[in-house]
C-alpha cells in the first residue's frame, strides 16, 4: 500500500494529521466502530480522566485492528469524539506518540459532543483502516 500525503497548507502537519491521502494499491479496507475507554465486559473505565480514556481507547483500536492483521500504520481516516474538545487536545501527544511512532498522520477530525453513548466516557475514536 502506497501512501501520498495532500497539503495544501502545512498547518494540519503540526497538529499530526494530513489534509487528505491518497492510498493506493490496498487490497482490504476495514471500518471500526468508534472505540472508548471500556474493558472487556464493556464497562467504563477511568472516569473522569480524559488522558487514560484517550490511552485506553487507542489500546482498543490497536486490538480492533491486530484481530484483522491489521496495526496502527494500516489506518486511513480517523473520526474523534470528545466531551471537552480543550481537554481532550491537551493529551492529544499520546494519539501523536502512538501514530506517530508508525509514522502515520492519517486525515482526522475532530468533534465536541455532548455526550458519547455510555454515560462516562468522555472520548471516542473511530478508523478506517487498509491493508
Amino acid at each position: 500500500m502506497k501512501r501520498t500525503a495532500v497539503n495544501p497548507w502545512d498547518w494540519s502537519i503540526k497538529l499530526g494529521y494530513n489534509q487528505a491521502e491518497v492510498i493506493e494499491g490496498a487490497t482490504r479496507q476495514v471500518m471500526c466502530a468508534g472505540q472508548t475507554a471500556v474493558d472487556g465486559e464493556g464497562k467504563p473505565q477511568h472516569p473522569g480522566d480524559m488522558r487514560a480514556q484517550i490511552s485506553l481507547a487507542l489500546d482498543n483500536l490497536e486490538a480492533v485492528l491486530k484481530e484483522v492483521g491489521m496495526e496502527l500504520s494500516n489506518i486511513t481516516k480517523l473520526g474523534v469524539y470528545a466531551t471537552d474538545v480543550d481537554e481532550a487536545l491537551k493529551n492529544f501527544d499520546l494519539m501523536s506518540m502512538r501514530l506517530g511512532s508508525h509514522q502515520v498522520a492519517p486525515p482526522m477530525t475532530l468533534l465536541g459532543v455532548t455526550r458519547l453513548a455510555i454515560p462516562g466516557l468522555l472520548f471516542e475514536i473511530e478508523a478506517m483502516a487498509s491493508a
